[in-house]
């Protein structure tokens, strides 16, 4: 399905949301050169600082120009956020490389703030397809494979390594790190900071779910 919405010039993208990090003069994995004898300072514990919190990565990559986009959060990984991810990339760049489109498909794991079972992802998905008046296909990873999603291999192991043994002191730095992120042949990488507050916990009643314009696809559609 991917291969035939491409070559009609619809939209295909992969999400997947990285590991949150602490913010703050915290120990980063890696090595970096610096002068002899002027290591970097950090803690020696891993506690949260609570005016700094964590930050939340989630990413979105376009397959076909091979650009890549990550929604950096400050609250928590909620399937409202993952779609508010996805409705930022398509007002910044999806809509102008997509002037025409009419389907998005989605490919994302089948845990997480985007899995299967969400309710609310399924909700949220529902309101994005109104606002933009195109159709939404998501197709979810098996169980047991994430390791396999786009993004996790063309952008995230290149995230880690460029931001390595470098203290993720502030939200801007992160920022700043992915964005400058750069591969020999893997995307380019557009980033932005989302200071918005996500809530967990959010219900979606049957009642909500009956309401929603669902069409399972015919290979495990369930």
């Amino acid at each position: 399905m991917a291969a035939s919405l491409r070559s009609t010039g619809e939209p295909v993208i992969s999400v997947d949301t990285k590991n949150k990090e602490l913010v703050g003069d915290f120990r980063n994995g890696g090595r970096e050169l610096r002068p002899k004898g002027q290591p970097e300072p950090v803690r020696v514990h891993d506690f949260v600082i609570p005016e700094l919190g964590k930050a939340v990565p989630y990413g979105v990559c376009d397959l076909a120009a091979n650009a890549g986009w990550v929604n950096v959060g400050i609250s928590h990984d909620t399937a409202a956020f993952a779609v508010e991810s996805i409705r930022r990339w398509w007002h910044e760049l999806g809509a102008a490389r997509y002037p025409n489109a009419s389907h998005l498909l989605i490919t994302a794991d089948c845990g997480g703030s985007n899995g299967t079972r969400l309710r609310l992802w399924k909700r949220e998905l529902q309101t994005l397809a109104d606002q933009l008046g195109i159709a939404i296909t998501v197709s979810h990873l098996p169980p047991g494979t994430s390791k396999g999603n786009r993004f996790e291999h063309r952008l995230f192991a290149f995230i880690t390594q460029n931001w390595r043994g470098k203290p993720l002191v502030s939200h801007q730095v992160i920022v700043q790190m992915i964005a400058n992120t750069t591969t020999a042949t893997g995307p380019t990488v557009a980033c932005r900071l989302d200071s918005a507050t996500y809530e967990k916990g959010i219900k979606v009643c049957d009642l909500e779910m009956a309401a929603l314009n669902i069409h399972p696809d015919a290979f495990h559609g369930e």
